[in-house]
This record gives C-alpha cells, structure tokens and sequence, in this order.
C-alpha cells in the first residue's frame, strides 16, 4: 500500500476554519530547471500561448484575509519562478486567480468563470472553505491538481487531486458508502518516540468542534492512551479551568479543536498554571513562521508545539528543494506549510503539462488529467510523502503511513524531527462522518 498520509491534518484545519463561524509515476522536473544552473535564465517566448491555469482561494471569507491564502502564494511563486526560465516549453504560464468569499455561491461562480469563460486547463493548490462547485470541475473533467481537502470533496469526485492523494472510490459519495478513514500513525508517533500516555483533548462546544474531538479521541483511545477531554465554552471560554484540569489529570500531549486564537489563549492558561506536556501537537494550517507572535505571551507553551503533516519542513533549508521554495519566496513576509504545498501543487501541473507538451494533443485538459490519473508515489521531488491515487472498493484495514514531524524552538523555528520517508507506522484506519 503506498505510503501517503490520511486526511487528518487537513480535517483539524477545516474544523478549526469551521469553529469560526461559530456557530504513472510522475517524473520530477530536471535539476537545471531549478537548481544551481549558473547559465542566463531564457524567458517564455512572447509569441507562445500561454498556458492558462485557475487558483480558487477563500480569500475574503469569514473566518479571515489570511487563512486560506498560503497554497495560492506557494503556486503563484512556483509558476513565477518556471515563466523567468521559460516556462514550458516556451510557453508561460498564465494564472487567473478567484476569490470565492468563502461561500458556496462564490465558489460556484468561480468555478463557471474560470472553466467556462477563461477555459483553464486545469485549476492548481484549490483552498476552498466551501467547495461547492467540486461537481461542476468534475463533470467538465477539468483536473484540480493539490487540493487542499479541507472537506470531502478530494475523496467524492473524479478529476479531483487532493495534495495528499486518496484510495477511495470517488464516484460521487465521499469515502466508501459516505464513510471516510484516517489513521492513528500521530499518536502511535508520540506513544512511541516520546513515551506518552496520557492525552488531553480541548474543544469548544459547537457542533464541528465537538465532532472533530471525537475523531482525535478516537484515535487516541485505539493506541492505547488514557484520554482527558476538556470542552469549553465557545462564546465564553474559561481556558484557565481547562489547563488546570489537564495539569491534574497529567496530561503529556495536548490535541486540539479550536482555533488559532483559541490556541494562543490555551497556551497562556497552560502557562499561568504551569502545566508542562511533552508536546502540544497542531496540525499543517497552523505550521507557520507566525508562531513568536501567535503565542507571544506563552514561551513555555510555545516552545512545546509540535506540528505534524505530509510535506517536509519548510524552515529544512538543508534539502534542496526546500531551498529553492525558499528562494523564490523570500519576498513574501510570513512562511508556512501551506505555502510549500502550494509550490508542490503549481510543480505537480507542471510536470504533467511537460509531460504533455510533446504529445499529439499537446497541453490539454485530458492530458493532464491522465498524467494526474496515473501517479503513484509522487513526491514532488521530495516535497511531499509519497503521492498516489488508486480507487480501492473496499477500505484497507490498516495502511503503512509516513508522516513529518516538526517542533518549535525559539531562535531556531520550526525543526525536523527525523526524516518523513522513514518515520512510518503501520496503523488501523478507522472510519468517521465528513
């Protein structure tokens, strides 16, 4: 079974996203397209059509300017950094971006307009709060290339290729007969490499919070740990009593449901009581370098964040393609995850497009659609674990599954623990609701 990562990390950001409205193998790209070629970058030629691809982005949504937007800039610094050495094949690539307010009705305009008005061939690094038109892209079999999942639709519809793959059937129901399934490797992780037992689980109480929790106890309950939960008020959260109780209870990780704020508030009662945990683990949305502001006023709390995902670490400047990512966007003013992810997404449509360009056909949607189709293990040249998409009839029991493994420290930022590729488990999947 390959070795790709479940969809937990993605269902934490869209319950944390949710809480706020309260209530083949592909091939990688040649080292001298990206490396440390010392030769005079050739520009896109002017007279080659432009390759047009569409980004749609929750931009201006309720839950905030900033949320959603870090898969769309990974993207657009990939494509920028592709069209100054040629782009492909000498044709540019040309991104129309859409912002669907976060609602259903923009997103469905989006979709319209960006298929049937600016004939994309593909839409790239798709980071939608409500994703309403996944339907539409899949009837008009336009693939959609690293999607972030922050719901079901990844795992629904065919032509849709979610950044962490999926094994499901995706003929129109989610999952197998509406039943979605994750893996336990974080906490076998920490069970494991750092001898905990004991974990704390805090949520609001509204209805995608609680739900979420479930699923994190779940898991936690399977490998064996003895479960705190703590539920606190949405409107009115006593996070205090909270971290008091999980300090008596010996807490020795602590998951969440809740927000960045809410996170940053927990983190601070954790500190005021002096409740000390082995890890406070998060999840991809919130791997970022905002961290020394985000949680300010908790040094302790901060400096036992641990982060958990699919993609390597975008502060491992050590691996060279982290640090060609990291190149191309030194620019922008804040890193994270998602931007990384992003920059994967933009190189996955580009290596499909190359591996289109010298066909018949040329660069078509089809084309594309069947490079995506076909990958198995696909890393973006070690971007990402391993990549694959299969449609399996049955659920697999249980599935080797890799994961990376970050912490914060402050002065150094976010460090790997270990490397992705061989920090694997072989763990039970187990079902749950989108």
């Amino acid at each position: 079974m390959p070795r790709s990562r479940p969809r937990r990390a993605a269902e934490g950001a869209a319950a944390a996203a949710l809480l706020l409205l309260g209530t083949a193998c592909g091939s990688r790209l040649p080292e001298s397209d990206f490396g440390s070629d010392t030769r005079t970058p050739v520009p896109a030629r002017t007279d080659a059509a432009p390759i047009r691809v569409g980004i749609v982005t929750s931009v201006t949504s309720p839950v905030g300017g900033d949320t959603f937007t870090g898969p769309r800039d990974g993207a657009k610094a990939y494509f920028d950094r592709l069209n100054a050495r040629g782009g492909v094949d000498g044709h540019p690539v040309e991104v129309r971006e859409c912002d669907d307010g976060g609602s259903g009705v923009g997103n469905n305009t989006c979709v319209h307009r960006l298929i049937d008005e600016d004939k994309v061939v593909a839409l790239v690094a798709t980071t939608a709060l409500d994703y309403a038109g996944a339907s539409r892209v899949s009837h008009a079999r336009v693939p959609d290339i690293g999607g972030q999942p922050i719901g079901a639709a990844y795992d629904t519809w065919p032509h849709l290729y979610g950044i962490y793959g999926s094994l499901a059937p995706r003929g129109g129901t989610p999952g197998w007969g509406g039943k979605l399934y994750g893996g336990t490797e974080v906490y076998r992780y920490f069970k494991r490499e750092k001898g905990a037992r004991t974990a704390a689980v805090v949520s609001y109480n509204q209805a995608a919070s609680a739900a979420y929790a479930r699923l994190v106890e779940q898991g936690l309950r399977a490998e064996g740990y003895t479960v705190v939960t703590e539920q606190v008020d949405f409107a009115l959260p006593n996070f205090r009593a909270a971290a008091a109780d999980l300090k008596q209870q010996g807490a020795d990780l602590v998951f969440d449901a809740i927000d960045t704020h809410g996170n940053a508030q927990l983190c601070e009662a954790m500190d005021e009581v002096g409740a000390k945990v082995i890890a406070k683990v998060t999840n991809v949305q919130n791997w970022t370098s905002t961290v020394v502001d985000d949680y300010k006023d908790a040094p302790r709390c901060r400096n036992a964040l641990w982060a958990t995902g699919s993609s390597r670490d975008f502060e491992d400047t050590g691996n060279a393609a982290v640090r060609e990512f990291r190149d191309a966007t030194k620019g922008l003013k804040t890193h994270s995850q998602w931007q990384l992810e992003g920059w994967a997404a933009a190189m996955w449509f580009t290596d499909a497009a190359k591996s289109c360009a010298d066909t018949k056909t040329g660069i078509t949607r089809a084309c594309v659609d069947g490079f995506m189709n076909r990958s198995e293990n696909y890393t973006a040249g070690g971007l990402l674990v391993p990549v694959s998409f299969e449609r399996l009839a049955e659920p697999p029991k249980t599935r080797r599954t890799c994961l990376s493994v970050a912490r914060w420290q402050d002065g150094k930022g976010w460090v790997a623990q270990g490397d992705m590729n061989s920090t694997c488990f072989d763990v039970p999947q187990l079902p749950y609701s989108p």
